[in-house]
Order: C-alpha cells, then sequence, then structure tokens
C-alpha cells in the first residue's frame, strides 16, 4: 500500500504535535506505554493493512456475500486470512484491559491505527469494528460470567459480535421494535421477530453473538431488553434463528448486510430488563464515532490517490497539479479528510482523558452527533472530487476512487441519519442539564481561540461566529420555537458541525505554528481554505435558523 491511501506523518502529527498523546503515560494506566510503542504499533497496522487488507478490497466489492448451496455464507478467503491476521497481532484486545489480555493502549491510538485498515478494506474491517463495539459493551454492562465466556473469545477473534436493532417496519424508530424476548423456566430467554439491515449477520469466520433488542415489556422504548443471542449454541446446535436473506448494497459489500428471523432462539438477558436501550446506546456511540473514522479514511484514501493522479497526469501541456481548480478540489478535500480525523481523534482522546480522572463527558456528549456527521457529510463530498480530479478514468471501475465513494455512501445512513443526529443535537445534546454540554464546548472553543493571539485571521472569524452560534441557539430553543427548531435541526447541526470544525482547524494551526516545511505549510493552506471557502456557508444556515423559517414544517405533504 502506498502513501496515497493513508499519511503516517499526518496521524503522528495529530496523536505526538496536537492530542500530544505520550502525555496520557504519565497515569499508571497508561504506564506501560511510550512514544516507541505507540509508533512501533501504527506501523504494525500499516503493514498489516498493506498485505492482509488492501489486497483483496477490489475482489470482496466485485464478488460480494452470496449464501452457497449448503445455506452457509461464501466470502473470499481473502476475508478470514485478513480477520486472522489483525487477531494474531491481538489488536481486538488492544483498548481493552490487561486482566482480559488486552494492552490498554490509548483509544486515541488505537483509532489511529484503525484507520490504516479502514482506508485499505473497510468492508473486511467491519467484522472487527463491530466485533469490538459488541466486547465493550458486554465489558461495561454484561455479568461476570458473560464477560468471562463472550468478551474473551470476542478478543481472540473466535466470536464475533453485531447489533440488531432495525425491523423490516422499525427502522430508527426504535419504539416500535416487536421482536419479543419471553424468559423461560431456566432463566434464559426465547426470542422471536425480525431484524433487518444486521451488518455481519452471518459469515463462517468464527460464531457470531448477536445483541439483540427485544420487547420484554410494554410498548415503547421503556419496554426493550438487551439480549445475547448466539447463533450456535454451547453444545454445538444451531440455535434457532435463521438467515432469510442478503441485502446487497452500492458499497461496502465485503461486509454481509442481513435479514435474520429467530423463531424462539435462546437468548440471555444482558443487564436488567427495560434498559436496554440504554445498553445499547453504549454500543451505538461508540459506533458512531467509529462511523466518522470510516468516514475520514475513505476520505483520506481518496484524497491521497487523486493527489498522486494529478501530480503524474498531464493536461494542456502540465500536470493536473499546475491547474489552480485541480489545487482547489484537492484543497478542499484536505480540509474535509483531515480536519475530520482530527475531530474523530478528539473524541477518541476525551475518552482516554476520562481513564486519567477528567471528566470530559459532557464534551464528548455534544461532540459524538457531529463527530458522527460532518465525516459522513464531507468526507463523501471529499469522494466526488477525488472522481471529479481523475476525470473520465475517475468514473470508471478500473480506478479505486469510485469503489471509495460507494463505500461512504453508507455512512450518511447507517448508526443514525443526518436528520437523527440533528435532533439529538440540539433535542438532546444541547439542552441537556440546562445546557451545560453546550457551555462546554463553547468554553473548550474559547480555551483555543484564548492561545491564538497571533493567529488573528482565524481566531477573529471564529469568535464572531461562536458568539452569534450562542446567540441563535438561545434563540431556537425557546419553548414557543421548538417545533421549527427541530424542523430545521439539520440546518442546525451543518451549522454547528461546520463550527466545529473551525475550532479543530484553528487548533490543528496552533499546533502548526512556528514550524517551517511543506507538511506544517499544507495545514496552514486546508485551514485557510476552509475558513474562507467553507465557514461563510454556516452564517446562511444561522440566518434561516434565527428567521424561523417555515418552509418545510408547513408544507402539505400533498404539494411534493
Amino acid at each position: 500500500m502506498s502513501a496515497a491511501v493513508m499519511s503516517r506523518r499526518d496521524l503522528q502529527f495529530l496523536l505526538f504535535e496536537w492530542l500530544d498523546v505520550v502525555s496520557l503515560t504519565g497515569h499508571p494506566y497508561f504506564a506501560e506505554h511510550s512514544a516507541e510503542t505507540f509508533n512501533g504499533l501504527l506501523e504494525v497496522c500499516e503493514s498489516l493493512a498493506a498485505d492482509y487488507f488492501a489486497p483483496h478490497n477490489r475482489l470482496s466489492d466485485e464478488h460480494e456475500p452470496r449464501i452457497g448451496e449448503d445455506g452457509k455464507v461464501v466470502l473470499p478467503d481473502e476475508v478470514a486470512a485478513a480477520v486472522a491476521a489483525f487477531a494474531k497481532a491481538d489488536l481486538i484486545a488492544a483498548q481493552f484491559d490487561e486482566s482480559l489480555g488486552g494492552m490498554q493502549l490509548p483509544l486515541s491510538v488505537f483509532q489511529a491505527c484503525m484507520a490504516w485498515f479502514q482506508a485499505a478494506n473497510t468492508a473486511t474491517t467491519g467484522y472487527l469494528f463491530l466485533t469490538i463495539a459488541a466486547a465493550n459493551l458486554l465489558q461495561a454492562h454484561g455479568s461476570p460470567k458473560q464477560v468471562g465466556e463472550w468478551v474473551r473469545p470476542m478478543l481472540a477473534g473466535e466470536l464475533f459480535g453485531t447489533m440488531c436493532l432495525s425491523e423490516p417496519d422499525a427502522g430508527s424508530s426504535l419504539a416500535d421494535v416487536s421482536t419479543r424476548a419471553v424468559r423461560a423456566e431456566d432463566g434464559t430467554y426465547r426470542v422471536t421477530g425480525t431484524k433487518m439491515w444486521i451488518s455481519a449477520g452471518d459469515h463462517e469466520l468464527g460464531n457470531i453473538l448477536h445483541l439483540v433488542l427485544a420487547r420484554t415489556g410494554g410498548p415503547g422504548v421503556k419496554g426493550l431488553s438487551l439480549v445475547a443471542v448466539p447463533k450456535v449454541l454451547t453444545d454445538g446446535r444451531r440455535n434457532e434463528l435463521a438467515l432469510v436473506g442478503l441485502n446487497h448494497k452500492m458499497g461496502a459489500r465485503g461486509t454481509t448486510n442481513t435479514l435474520l428471523a429467530f423463531d424462539g432462539a435462546v437468548g440471555h438477558l444482558i443487564g436488567e430488563e427495560n434498559r436496554g436501550l440504554q445498553y445499547m446506546f453504549h454500543m451505538m456511540n461508540e459506533a458512531r464515532i467509529g462511523v466518522g473514522l470510516v468516514a475520514a479514511a475513505l476520505g483520506q484514501a481518496g484524497y491521497r490517490k487523486s493527489l498522486e493522479y494529478a501530480t503524474v497526469r498531464m493536461q494542456g501541456g502540465a500536470t493536473l497539479v499546475e491547474h489552480p481548480d485541480v489545487r482547489r478540489m484537492l484543497l478542499a478535500q484536505k480540509s474535509y479528510v483531515e480536519g475530520s480525523s482530527a475531530l474523530v481523534l478528539r473524541c477518541a482522546h476525551l475518552v482516554d482523558r476520562q481513564r486519567t480522572g477528567e471528566d470530559t463527558s459532557l464534551l464528548l456528549d455534544i461532540l459524538t452527533p457531529v463527530a458522527k456527521s460532518w465525516p459522513s457529510q464531507w468526507c463523501l463530498e471529499a469522494n466526488s472530487l477525488a472522481i471529479q480530479v481523475h476525470g473520465g478514468y475517475g468514473y470508471s471501475r478500473e480506478f479505486d476512487v469510485e469503489q471509495h465513494y460507494r463505500d461512504n455512501r453508507l455512512n450518511p445512513i447507517h448508526e443514525g441519519t443526518h436528520g437523527i443526529q440533528a435532533l439529538d443535537l440540539l433535542g438532546r445534546k444541547v439542552v441537556m442539564r440546562d445546557g451545560a454540554a453546550f457551555r462546554a464546548f463553547t468554553a473548550a472553543a474559547r480555551q483555543t481561540l484564548a492561545r491564538a493571539a497571533e493567529l488573528d485571521e482565524f481566531a477573529a472569524p471564529l469568535g464572531r461566529l461562536l458568539e452569534r452560534l450562542e446567540r441563535v441557539t438561545a434563540l431556537i430553543t425557546e419553548p414557543e420555537h421548538a417545533a421549527v427548531g427541530r424542523a430545521n435541526a439539520t440546518a442546525y447541526l451543518e451549522a454547528f458541525g461546520h463550527v466545529v470544525l473551525a475550532w479543530t482547524w484553528l487548533d490543528l494551526v496552533i499546533a502548526a505554528h512556528g514550524k517551517d516545511g511543506p507538511f506544517y505549510d499544507g495545514k496552514r493552506a486546508a485551514a485557510r481554505y476552509f475558513y474562507r471557502y467553507e465557514l461563510p456557508a454556516a452564517h446562511a444556515k444561522l440566518d434561516l435558523l434565527a428567521g424561523h423559517d417555515r418552509t418545510t414544517l408547513d408544507l402539505d405533504p400533498q404539494s411534493l
């Protein structure tokens, strides 16, 4: 794999020069690590991604999963080899406690490592991504017996995980979940119902543990519990669940996506009854930040490949990169994908700081919907620009950039669409605890502004926009404007997200300040592009919000 897929130098800048992850090693939990171990692991992951994941990225796209004559899912052999190599390197366990055989690696470093695999082959990495998230949920909410029986095999690569939320008639509306779980005399549960869009829902890589949101109580989300349903029982029998079919996707084709039918399947309650959605949000919030990482990594892959192409492709007697409009498209990609990578790693670093005793929960809560949605939207745009840089070749399947676009198109949809993230941000996170999370964000942004005395070209416009965001937020969260605010929540999410990325870019420019060379010049150029070309759009969104625009709220659906 060439530098056209991911930049190790950029990851090192984010981890060591910006986030200063080495300082985490001063805390006992991370004390066994050092800059050398972090760099060594990054090198190992770069090599594994190049040797085991990148080579079959196109293969798994062209030969998507199918059901064989024996009813089993057929995947290319290279998928199993890649998953085994990842597990053999103890990477599934990397972020987990030593008591479980883990490395106690900072999440920020682990996410930087994962970026290599997501950029190389997001479809195969999906099996691992979901398993790690499931193991984290079980570690947090499972019983000691469940942790021993399930988490340890997951970390060894012997057991894989899924999250089963959606149903054919209940997509994002989890209050409508109809799958039921009934307690049996032996204390286990019998699960009956159908689950749809289950990523990694069936395969032969190993046994699978489905984390199923099922109804044990009354209507609404308060009647939902979380039940763990193994594909194969401990006695070797197939549980009463069936693969009904595989969904054929536009991208990320190598990850199975399934319709599953549970017909009295044996399940085991996680935690307490009727707290299932609370537990599942542990996995969902991790997955939302993970989706942001996937989007950023795929954006990085497309950017690197279009940059490489533009430096060698001749047009009009010059290379493409010598044309200003091509440089505009490359700089736009750079500002989106590098800003997104920084945002996701910042969120991971907030989790690390919680490990060291800081209370960063409010800031993490309000950044999570942005970390999911902003990279999903703008790194997809980066992939579109990567195609455009390639011209007609970009629209052909002979070049990778069209696949990166297709693979990335899923990310604005799953783990909550833009509209859902917008309602979460404006309807929950901004107003939670009387605005405490929102104030945590504005305080963090102002701390960055206070360190930017010599960078007024960035600090001044961000300072003005931050003040305006505060005024508009106060206005649209007044009770009399709540309905209009919800109708325009996506506009708020996009304005808020641009402010978050402007804050992130200012932070990165501060880390690069006083440092010379093309790498640091590139950071300043990308920040300048974002502030001059992209950030003004936030003002237009705030104008719409401040005017309490009712266009969508008052529209008669019959007019569509």
